[in-house]
């Protein structure tokens, strides 16, 4: 089976309608988070019932983080200890792991240490990083296999350190930008991409749909947006936004 990507969510940091940008890709295997944004379970949960999936919480078992703002890593706390609740009871012994860049993850754990460095047992160690994730570093312009997949990554521009990606089942690639301004060689680096998800938000560190509308048309019709505005007009591009609980299933109709 080819790679398929459910959308949980395609908000900004300030959304009150949807989740934050994020997708749990269907590797055929196992399943894979780009990002874990507030209400990680939740935002499965909802999108799963919408797209007719099941997805057991021990099937995600790997996440890739693109950058450390809140909208995009926040859900890490509740999905470490969601796993580790898991061990405990003896339902599985694995860990997740967490892959991405080595400048993110230099301050992961100081990230996520206030609320889950407390040890586990009374009277124990103090916990760290590996007693809830495995961690992989991701290095740009790399090719890394993760869950199945073939996943290279790109430094984007934004105020904190983030990547963009490409993720191949070895037919169909899937492009995601990350959060960026508008940048011509990030967007010449997904063009190959059979679907390009690229963000559409506003402000100065981000990309704004009046950019992408300049696009050629080959990029343009492959081409969804998200990390939109709540009150963002679909009718301000033809390059349709995302829909939480969506599933991109690559085939040629779709892919053209």
């Amino acid at each position: 089976m080819s790679m398929r990507a459910l959308i949980l969510g395609i908000g900004d940091a300030f959304t009150s309608t949807s989740f934050g940008t994020s997708a749990l890709i269907d590797t055929g295997s196992s399943y894979m988070l780009i990002d874990c944004p507030d209400l990680i379970h939740r935002a499965v949960r909802e999108a799963s019932e919408i797209a007719g999936w099941s997805v057991p919480l021990t099937d995600i078992r790997d996440v890739i983080i693109t950058h450390l703002h809140g909208d995009h890593c926040n859900g890490l706390e509740s999905f470490g200890f969601a796993w580790l609740v898991e061990r405990l009871k003896g339902h599985t012994d694995l860990k997740p792991t967490i892959h991405t860049h080595e400048k993110a993850a230099a301050r992961l754990w100081a990230r996520l240490a206030p609320a889950m460095d407390a040890p586990i047992t009374a009277g124990g160690r103090a916990s760290r990083l590996e007693d809830f994730f495995n961690l992989n570093i991701i290095s740009p312009e790399q090719e890394a296999e993760i869950a199945g997949l073939r996943v290279v990554c790109r430094h984007t521009i934004h105020p904190v350190p983030t990547i963009g990606l490409l993720m191949s089942d070895h037919e169909w690639t899937l492009g995601w930008s990350g959060d960026t301004v508008f940048d011509q060689d990030h967007i010449d680096w997904l063009s190959g991409s059979d679907i390009i998800v690229h963000e559409a938000n506003v402000g100065p560190a981000h990309t704004h749909i009046e950019l992408l509308n300049q696009l050629p048309d080959e990029i343009r019709e492959k081409m969804r947006v998200t990390h939109v505005i709540d009150d963002y007009d679909p009718s301000a591009s033809d390059i349709p936004p995302l829909e939480s609980g969506e599933v991109l299933q690559f085939s040629r109709q779709l892919a053209g």
